[in-house]
């Protein structure tokens, strides 16, 4: 069984590195957002939305239809950066097409690296996102219960101030588990409907990084149907 200090590196974006100095690794870090968020800005441009954002409520529900089920989450007005750029995020159809990359049963499920669309057999992902990321927003009314939909992150060593990756997320499968989170991840939204699907994401069988062997995809992130 994998211990708790397994389960919360998994929660931890991977840095991609040049070499063994920390100062040529942190220049290309640098060098490759600055390129992704330069073509990022061109294609929202050019995008038309799928959804509008302006339209929801303060606390909108969303479909995250999956190849297994439909999760149905609502997304909390008390973390307002966290809410409107997830719907930033799937208005753009940022999300359709990524898989969950990273599933452990007794744990979580982890999605929204982009660099996973079109996902190679055996490639490993979660070091992928929009060029940015976002300031935290700890609530502590908000813990990592079954279903929780928390923002995921770079470990403290390279991010002190624990600011949530801009768009990788995690939901909670087992809130035993993902206790010694609370406090640490941003906390932003709740399943409402579709724990069995969570469940059923969770229970895959997966390779030595986690990967599901049958990827499992996002197909796109709406508006719940009323």
């Amino acid at each position: 069984m994998k211990t708790k200090g397994i389960f919360l590196s998994t929660l931890i974006l991977i840095l991609v590195s040049c070499g063994n100095n920390p100062k040529n690794a942190n220049k290309k870090v640098e060098t490759e957002t600055t390129a992704m968020e330069e073509k990022q800005t061109t294609a929202t441009e050019e995008k038309q939305l799928a959804f509008d954002p302006a339209t929801l409520g303060e606390e909108p529900l969303l479909d995250i239809q999956t190849s297994e089920g439909v999760i149905t989450i609502k997304l909390y007005k008390e973390t307002p950066l966290h809410r409107d750029n997830f719907l930033k995020l799937a208005a753009e159809s940022f999300y359709n097409g990524v898989i969950f990359h990273r599933v452990i049963k007794g744990f979580m499920i982890q999605a929204g690296d982009p660099a996973s669309k079109n996902p190679k057999p055996g490639a490993r992902y979660g070091a992928g996102g929009p060029g940015y990321t976002v300031d935290a927003e700890f609530r502590p009314q908000y813990k990592h219960k079954k279903g929780a939909l928390a923002a995921a992150r770079q470990g403290d060593q390279v991010n002190p101030k624990k600011a949530s990756s801009g768009s990788q997320f995690y939901i909670v499968e087992s809130p035993a588990a993902c206790a010694q989170l609370d406090g640490a991840y941003t906390v932003f939204g709740e399943t409402v409907s579709g724990i069995d699907v969570i469940d059923k994401i969770a229970a895959a069988a997966t390779d030595d990084a986690d990967r599901p062997a049958k990827d499992i995809f996002i197909i796109a992130i709406k508006p719940a149907k009323k």
